[in-house]
């Protein structure tokens, strides 16, 4: 029989477990830890003796304090240090969420992520919380969001719905930047998040003139299933690897297909998708077991 005494130490130590784990995830994760998640990847379609190297930056969700300008202008650094061919931001740079103190706008985080550099440049796409916190796009069902207004005055090309040939070592290969899949939610929304989208795979696709090999831009990963055998890398962030995942699982992730696509390198078939676990938070300023991260994806370094 378990005496009194020994019951209510047990039971400290478990809340003071709680704390510690609660302190972590809402206080430590999300504000101060950084890391690098690396992949190589030589997908069927990818060129022989093609080698690039890629960088991905997704949902920074800038705002007091959890991404401030200084924690931005460090992601900045960290990034630029990692020697990328080419650095693609995939969305979600602003946010509306819970328990912070104060949004940043975009003309406050857009001139710091314009600092990136990377021999064949830094290339972004637009998430569905850059339409969602944009009240004047919301209310107006339309219109060029703040988010990208900001990135182009400062020098990032933004694609929706559309490419651009690089050239690595005097080989092309084309960059498809998808427009957002959730840009106006429905008023039926569930907590799968469904919503009204802009994006457009077919046409954008369609703007690729040759056969070199192609890298697409979409901010929800959703979009995998429809992509075709054409592209050789889908790149896709949005999830953040659900904010919460432990031993490999999520259980709460933002996408129809559940924890499929929550998080890191998906094959299926010929297909590649890389998932980021992104920067920021949504909705709550928790993260446990994903902390922040820039991901860096090696194509064709096995070849």
């Amino acid at each position: 029989m378990i005496s009194r005494r020994t019951f209510l130490r047990g039971a400290g130590v478990a809340v003071a477990a709680g704390a510690g784990f609660a302190g972590y995830a809402f206080g430590y994760e999300p504000r101060y830890r950084l890391s690098v998640s690396r992949y190589s990847i030589s997908p069927p379609n990818w060129p022989t003796g093609l080698k690039a190297t890629l960088a991905l930056v997704a949902d920074v969700h800038a705002c007091e304090p959890l991404m401030g300008a200084e924690r931005i202008e460090g992601i900045v650094e960290f990034t630029n240090g990692l020697g990328a061919d080419a650095i693609l931001m995939l969305g979600d740079y602003e946010t509306n969420a819970r328990f912070i103190d104060r949004p940043l706008m975009p003309d406050e985080w857009a001139p710091i992520l314009a600092r990136l550099k990377a021999p064949l440049g830094v290339h972004a796409i637009l998430g569905n919380h850059d339409y969602w916190d944009d009240p004047d796009v919301q209310r107006n069902r339309g219109g060029s969001p703040r988010a990208r207004r900001a990135l182009e005055r400062a020098g990032v090309p933004v694609y929706e719905n559309d490419t651009v040939r690089l050239t690595k070592d005097g080989r092309p290969f084309w960059l498809a930047g998808l427009a957002d899949q959730l840009a106006f939610p429905d008023t039926g929304n569930d907590a799968k998040g469904k919503g009204v989208g802009l994006d457009d795979l077919d046409g954008t696709l369609a703007r690729i003139t040759d056969d070199a090999p192609v890298i697409l831009m979409a901010h929800e990963p959703d979009i995998f299933p429809k992509v075709p055998e054409r592209v050789a890398l889908t790149v896709s962030g949005h999830t953040h690897g659900g904010q919460v995942r432990l031993f490999g699982w999520s259980p709460i992730v933002p996408s129809v297909y559940g924890n499929r696509y929550a998080y890191g390198h998906v094959v299926e078939g010929s297909r590649h998708l890389v998932v980021s676990g992104g920067l920021g938070c949504s909705i709550t300023p928790i993260r446990l077991g994903v902390p922040p991260e820039v991901v860096v994806v090696e194509l064709g370094a096995d070849a």
